[in-house]
């Protein structure tokens, strides 16, 4: 189920280990109606792949986890 609960644990154990070794960082915002609102930190912010890092990494990931998902989008 889709919570910001589920979100965060995949977030830690999956998605941040893999950001953080290229000096980023993920933060989860909000869950809300199937979509899941992050703040891309550190390289991440300012890096011109952070689109591609989003939507073929991060959202990938949590759709695999959650087909119920309908987006991921950067605050």
């Amino acid at each position: 189920m889709l919570t910001q609960e589920s979100v965060q644990k995949i977030l830690e154990t999956e998605i941040r280990p893999m950001l953080r070794r290229d000096g980023g960082d993920i933060e989860l915002i909000d869950v809300r109606d199937n979509i899941v609102f992050v703040r891309l930190q550190g390289a991440c912010s300012g890096c011109p792949g952070a689109a591609m890092t989003l939507k073929m990494g991060v959202e990938r990931l949590l759709r695999e986890e959650f087909p119920e998902l309908e987006e991921v989008i950067a605050q």
